[in-house]
């Protein structure tokens, strides 16, 4: 009976002492004028309900508190704007009051010069330095030949075979990045980069706690590896003086009009790796899971990619003019995006206090300004939830404000393209190879950007 009692005892202490903290953190964050919410735990705030729940979650409490609450994600105090119009304004203001606030675990891993972190004459260099890479002649002359060998290369081999489509498309999207910025050193080395990258991925995406067992730290050891890696190959491509017609070499060519010293080359390389992993992996995903589940657009895009085949040999790669031929591919891509919603939102910083929708938003707070909600919105895409490429070929939907699904204000996404001719050249030789059927991964995962099958797999045969 002893036992029992100082059982209980340890047991309802718990649970006034987790009240209390609670409650503390609550009154700790009650200052006047800010918005509705709940702020969690001290130091992990809302974090773990915000990972697990994802888009669940922001759903629970807008129905709480309304389109713009406060919380407490990520190791920041952060308000949640989920209003169309209000967060046009925040992001078209970034130099009134508003810098980028990305969460302290990101800004570590992903790098100081990172381009989503910095602001300024900063963020000027290094967008001009990421623009020379990734330009519309830059993809025509260099990138997509490359990327055109490499999804060939990536996709021979799946005939009869059942396949995680999860995992084919994750390493799909770092190779042929990869492959981009180091061309001639890419396959000897993405052995030992790929599972650093993919710690440092799920690092960015946690608390920044640093102890042996938590994604931060692995994803923290996971840079300094790959810092070591990009550092030595750097500087082997700077002595051997050789143009491989790549990234890298534009990145070394004393010649460049934007020079980079060689932490802001390895930050620039880590960036372009990361920014087009996530979107171009999931996307290309949901874009074989929604090509199943509609025939009739499946139909629609395999005749425009065997119309480009049919008037080349086998062997002829696809060109800069037969990918910007492909209007209705462009299409089924925007559609994946806006229904899977890739990318929920960013984020930004305030500088000093600010008034915002009537609320006080103190220096320092962070404020997320949540998209997602913008792409189910009937008003701007009637019947929302349906799967409808047709849509996105009316003229200038792709121009309306509130598309964002690429980001909006002065940081709209600058490998857009690069993005898209990726995409697109993974349908082409993917629709006209083969067809396919589902065998597993129905449940879905829920992430904090998307919502995505668990496991989907796949049986893939000629077509």
């Amino acid at each position: 009976m002893a036992g029992l009692a100082v059982i209980l005892g340890v047991f309802w202490g718990f649970c006034i002492l987790s009240v209390a903290l609670l409650r503390w953190n609550e009154v700790r964050y009650r200052k006047k004028g800010l918005p509705p919410g709940t702020m969690g735990w001290p130091i992990f705030g809302e974090t773990t309900e915000f990972l697990k729940q994802g888009p669940a979650f922001m759903k629970n409490q807008r129905s709480r508190f309304g389109n713009f609450f406060k919380s407490h994600i990520l190791g920041c105090p952060t308000i949640v704007s989920m209003d169309p119009e209000l967060n046009r304004y925040i992001l078209m203001n970034e130099a009134k009051g508003l810098v980028p606030g990305y969460p302290q675990s990101m800004l570590d891993i992903l790098g100081k010069c990172n381009i989503a972190a910095i602001h300024g004459s900063a963020h000027k260099h290094m967008r001009g330095a990421l623009l020379a890479l990734i330009s519309p002649t830059m993809i025509k002359d260099q990138l997509l030949p490359k990327i055109d060998d490499f999804m060939r290369s990536h996709l021979n081999d799946w005939d009869n075979k059942v396949i995680d489509i999860q995992d084919k498309t994750k390493e799909m999207a770092f190779l042929s990045s990869f492959r981009q910025i180091a061309s001639k050193e890419a396959m000897s080395i993405s052995e030992n980069f790929m599972p650093e990258f993919f710690k440092l991925v799920l690092g960015t995406l946690s608390l920044p706690i640093n102890l042996p067992s938590t994604n931060y730290h692995r994803g923290f050891q996971a840079r300094q590896n790959i810092t070591s890696l990009l550092r030595k190959l750097v500087e082997e491509r700077r002595a051997s003086g050789e143009n491989q017609h790549d990234m890298l070499s534009l990145l070394v060519d004393e010649n460049s009009k934007y020079k980079l010293n060689n932490e802001e080359m390895i930050d620039l390389i880590i960036t372009i790796l990361y920014s087009g992993y996530e979107t171009v992996s999931t996307t290309s995903m949901m874009a074989v899971k929604y090509l199943h589940d509609h025939p009739k657009v499946l139909e629609e895009l395999r005749k425009e990619h065997m119309a480009i085949r049919e008037r080349k040999k086998p062997e002829d790669p696809i060109d800069y003019n037969d990918y910007k031929s492909m209007r209705f591919t462009r299409a089924v891509i925007f559609e994946t995006s806006r229904l899977a919603t890739i990318v929920n939102g960013v984020l930004r910083k305030t500088t000093r206090d600010m008034e915002i929708n009537g609320y006080l938003v103190p220096k320092g707070w962070r404020i997320y300004v949540y998209t997602r909600e913008v792409n189910y919105d009937p008003r701007l895409y009637p019947d929302p939830f349906t799967f409808n490429p047709w849509r996105w070929l009316e003229k200038g939907i792709e121009n309306q404000h509130h598309f964002m699904i690429f980001g909006g204000g002065t940081r709209q996404c600058p490998g857009k393209e690069l993005g898209l001719a990726e995409i697109s050249t993974f349908l082409h030789y993917f629709v006209t190879k083969y067809k396919w059927e589902e065998v597993g991964g129905d449940k879905l995962m829920k992430f904090p950007r998307v919502e995505a099958p668990n496991g989907l797999r796949i049986r893939v045969s000629a077509h």
